[in-house]
């Protein structure tokens, strides 16, 4: 059994596949939150944070959601506070797409919609750092989203990208990913096939044809990321 416990910040909306994903992915006793229901972890405890067992949580991870963090709504701010405190108290985060750009905002950055939208399985290189560790330097994985971090936090360091923009950063402890790593095929199929409204029949035809067993086993490499990130939860001894 695990001796990892994270705080699943889960932005989805009750999307069913989020939790499905994340319990199969991360090998990590996991507490949910609803964040959109204003549920959040209690405070971190600099003392504690960072130091496998030692306090209440090892580590935390930030969902998507179809949300903007620019959006008025009531759940988004007390959100990236807790996130900026965490960070900032030293407890690891890694966030995925929304929780990217929500880790973006907590420290410092700007999220901003973009021209147009990216879907489908894409090509992303990375620069390398131990997130990456056993993942080629380009490699394929499923995105979409229609914001992205147009400025990092001043302190940040870009880890990947492509023509839409960046697709990692780290800060410290924390990581952002943009694209979803966590993915299955039943997943991807949902999501592309709830954006007809906004793309279209044409374009979202186009994406499901993609959306084959060859392509998700190819993208099955970015999975390595999690253990990644467990590994260093695991030997973490952040001073803060």
């Amino acid at each position: 059994m695990t001796d990892l416990r994270f705080a699943l910040l889960n932005a989805a909306h009750e999307d069913e596949h989020t939790s499905r994903n994340f319990r199969r992915e991360l090998d990590a006793a996991l507490v949910e939150f609803d964040v959109n229901e204003g549920e959040l972890p209690p405070a971190v405890d600099p003392a504690t944070a960072g130091t496998p067992g030692a306090g209440e949580f090892d580590a935390a991870v930030v969902t998507g959601s179809r949300s903007s963090v620019y959006w008025d709504e009531a759940w988004i701010p007390p959100l990236i506070d807790w996130t900026a405190d965490a960070a900032a108290a030293g407890l690891p985060i890694l966030g995925v797409c929304y929780g990217h750009q929500v880790l973006a905002e907590a420290l410092g950055g700007r999220v901003a919609g973009m021209d147009g939208f990216e879907i489908g399985y894409n090509e992303i290189t990375h620069h390398g750092d131990e997130l990456f560790d056993g993942i080629d330097r380009e490699f394929t994985v499923f995105t979409t989203h229609g914001d992205a971090v147009v400025d990092l936090p001043s302190e940040a360091v870009e880890l990947a990208e492509n023509e839409y923009g960046v697709h990692a950063f780290r800060q410290d402890h924390c990581w952002g990913v943009q694209f979803h790593p966590e993915y299955d095929l039943a997943t991807a199929e949902h999501v592309t096939d709830g954006k007809r409204d906004r793309l279209g029949d044409e374009r979202v035809d186009a994406v499901l044809e993609d959306v084959t067993p060859e392509n998700h086993r190819a993208a099955c490499e970015a999975k390595q990321l999690f253990d990644n990130f467990e590994r260093y939860v695991r030997r973490a001894e952040v001073t803060v």
